[in-house]
């Protein structure tokens, strides 16, 4: 990154410079891009209510970071404008996720995990998109993020026209639904803001609201990260609450069912990005199968995948709890047996968790 302010910035026509920023974006494989400033006032109201609620759950960092996630001078400074933008990564080629959620003996992960990590992707590419504008104007200061740094990366491309957060809280797009990824470069340039999206089209309905496994949407625009299975499968790297573990189904990695019932999303565009295609067919992959794979194989098979953040015993853990949640059969019960003694304390509990299940099952 650059932080050198350039007098050339002084002598440039940002209106234009605006305009070929969105053709870069665009050639550099995003689905759009928007410029909004950096007052997040209202939004960060929002987030210190969240946390006083204690709805992060153990994710202390957001604590930590107080309100530099709302004020990006605060974490990059001098920051004047925000480049948000937008890349659609639901690939063609992926199976149906209806139909892995209704087979309880399939692993479902989120859409999002199944191909290359985007966080590096999207970096990337959003350091290609600085230097060319370095190229145009000369160095300037700027820091790319894609859900890498304390962001409000939701209301900053909302703020920057790229959508409104809808009653799940994931940011919507009337003609692209919600199946995409959001990256931001905080800039010291002063850029012509984007009108914000001031409308809300969600209206009365409350699909997402209705569907959600573990209700953890608690009320429209509230999401109380405690019960959210991306959360809980994710971000928690201790012991799944007993009482939530049944509403996890087959659900192993992350959850989309409020994207999935969403009716915005019959506009969803799908992705040609060739990095987000399913890696080792784990778009439906048989929970036995996952659950034997040694730790090796664990970090062989999700290397450049965003799924390697969780380690190996949480990847156990969950696979153990959606094995309790599948009907029993000789492969589901043999496969838990076998980790009965697993050197984790952690997978220990939730095979024992598991294999209880069945056992009541079968009383």
């Amino acid at each position: 990154m650059s932080s050198q302010p350039s007098s050339a910035k002084t002598l440039v026509d940002l209106t234009a410079l605006s305009r070929r920023i969105r053709q870069w974006s665009s050639e550099l494989g995003f689905q759009d891009c928007g410029i909004s400033n950096a007052s997040l006032a209202e939004d960060e109201a929002h987030l210190l209510d969240w946390l006083a609620a204690g709805r992060h759950g153990r994710m202390a960092y957001m604590e930590r970071h107080g309100t530099r996630r709302s004020r990006p001078a605060e974490l990059q400074p001098g920051t004047l404008s925000v480049i948000s933008v937008r890349m659609d990564y639901l690939s063609p080629d992926s199976s149906d996720m209806q139909s892995v959620l209704d087979s309880p003996e399939l692993a479902y992960i989120s859409r999002y995990a199944l191909g290359r990590d985007y966080h590096k992707l999207v970096r990337s590419r959003l350091q290609k998109l600085a230097d060319l504008i370095i190229a145009e104007v000369g160095a300037f200061g700027y820091r790319a993020f894609c859900d890498s740094a304390p962001v409000l990366e939701k209301a900053l491309a909302r703020n920057a026209g790229l959508g409104w957060i809808g009653k799940h809280s994931n940011l919507i797009h009337s003609r692209t639904g919600s199946w995409f990824f959001l990256g931001e470069l905080y800039t010291d340039l002063p850029l012509p803001a984007d009108i914000a999206e001031s409308g809300n089209y969600c209206g009365t309905c409350t699909r997402c609201i209705d569907i959600c496994p573990s209700q953890a949407i608690v009320a429209p625009y509230q999401v109380d990260a405690r019960r959210c299975i991306s959360y809980l499968t994710i971000e928690l790297d201790e012991a799944i609450p007993e009482a939530l573990r049944p509403l996890m189904g087959n659900r192993i990695y992350g959850c989309d069912d409020c994207q999935l019932v969403c009716p915005w999303n019959k506009f969803a565009k799908l992705s040609a990005e060739p990095d987000f295609r399913a890696r080792h067919a784990l778009d439906a992959s048989s929970l036995v199968e996952l659950f034997a794979w040694s730790e090796t194989e664990f970090l062989q098979r999700t290397e450049g995948s965003a799924i390697r953040r969780i380690g190996y015993a949480r990847w156990l853990r969950n696979i153990a709890v959606a094995l309790g949640n599948a009907p029993a059969s000789s492969a589901v019960l043999q496969a838990l047996q076998q980790r009965r003694e697993d050197q984790n304390a952690m997978v220990r509990e939730h095979v024992a968790w598991a294999l209880q299940q069945h056992q009541r099952a079968l009383a």
